[in-house]
């Protein structure tokens, strides 16, 4: 069906992308896979061609264009050459949200052109070793110590945690029996600061080429002036911010649902069973049109959220509907499309291995499948 959520610019834009992609990502991604991350001049080229500053104001190097459409470019774009960004969309899209709506003119004067040029790459700290989707039971603590708070407490899970110059960390500076969600404030923890350690690097099911660490802070003495926003108010910013981090998730679910489809057309016509086409069988067939159509359904319930999110409309709600559909059409997509290349669809040297095994986080992080049927619960008075 006709998509009408990208302008020209948005196109020029995915030109640019689609040949950053083709040219500099595909040829080394098997070695960057191995290594386990991204190595940190990819940011940079990325930087140097604006990629990274399209919603940094222009003062710092970047477009000054806040315009969500663009990740969701860099998304689509990655997932057609059948790779990932890796953590690219967790900078652009997780953390530099809050960057530009809580630092102050100091912090943007220090950060911002690092950022925009893909010098200063970034984390955030949320999840503890026994705090997942409930943030209001974080237990690292911030204590204030005149000009610095001194924190203690420890991260795991943590995205991009290995390079990261700068990581938002959500640390506890207050307690309130009556009321958990209080006194939640978010630090910036700069690399090198004494007491500040990065653990292991955790071995994942998917998505090798995203980096994902365990974090230690043991009295790290953080400057005031690393605080974003006000202190005890990081409950409600981070609430603010989730219903773009989910429909970051869904985005990457359907272009990357879609990718499956297409390269399993591919091999389908490609390859023989029985003396005929795979793609001659009826099963095939019906099987792929069926997930043709659930992925063109979760395409335009995306499209509709996308459009709704630019304008700054879209609820918490409606953010979690999105994000609970489009996973889950991920999942029954890639798993469907695996199916038809046999044995060769467990072969890591098939993509669709690995877009089966990246697809399974999808339903976890960013608040799990049931998290978001509680939200979409109480939307309903339930």
């Amino acid at each position: 069906m006709r998509r009408d959520v990208f302008t020209a610019d948005h196109e020029d834009f995915r030109q640019l992308v689609r040949t950053f992609v083709a040219k500099e990502v595909v040829p080394h991604y098997a070695s960057w896979e191995e290594a386990g991350r991204l190595p940190r001049e990819v940011f940079e080229k990325l930087g140097s061609l604006g990629l990274l500053g399209m919603a940094v104001p222009e003062e710092y190097g970047g477009a000054g264009i806040d315009d969500y459409r663009y990740n969701v470019v860099l998304q689509e774009e990655a997932a057609r050459a059948l790779v990932t960004l890796g953590t690219v969309r967790t900078q652009l899209e997780v953390v530099l949200p809050y960057l530009l709506a809580y630092a102050d003119q100091e912090q943007r004067d220090r950060w911002f052109p690092g950022l925009a040029a893909g010098r200063l790459l970034t984390a955030i700290a949320m999840t503890e070793p026994g705090t997942g989707s409930d943030l209001a039971g974080i237990r690292t603590t911030a204590v204030r110590d005149g000009d610095h708070y001194v924190l203690n407490g420890a991260k795991t899970f943590i995205t991009g945690g290995l390079l990261a110059d700068l990581v938002i960390v959500v640390a506890r500076t207050a307690s309130d029996p009556d009321n958990r969600r209080a006194g939640l404030t978010l630090l910036v923890v700069e690399d090198g600061m004494p007491g500040f350690t990065r653990g292991r690097v955790l071995s994942k099911m998917g998505i090798k080429v995203q980096d994902t660490v365990e974090l230690s802070f043991d009295d790290v003495r953080v400057p005031v002036a690393n605080r974003l926003g006000e202190e005890g108010a990081a409950f409600g910013y981070l609430g603010r911010n989730l219903p773009q981090e989910r429909m970051t998730v869904a985005v990457g679910s359907v272009a990357q649902a879609t990718a499956a489809l297409n390269t399993t057309i591919e091999y389908v016509k490609e390859r023989k069973a029985f003396g005929k086409p795979v793609a001659s069988f009826q099963n095939t067939k019906f099987e792929l049109a069926s997930v043709a159509t659930e992925i063109e359904a979760a395409q335009m319930m995306l499209d509709r959220a996308v459009l709704e999110l630019v304008d700054g409309r879209l609820s918490g709600a409606d953010a979690a509907k999105v994000k609970l559909f489009c996973t889950e059409v991920q999942a029954r997509a890639v798993d469907r499309c695996l199916q038809l290349f046999g044995g060769y669809g467990y072969m890591l040297e098939y993509p669709i291995a690995r877009l089966y095994a990246d697809a399974r986080v999808a339903r976890i992080y960013a608040g799990t499948s049931e998290v978001m049927k509680v939200i979409i619960a109480k939307s309903l008075g339930l």
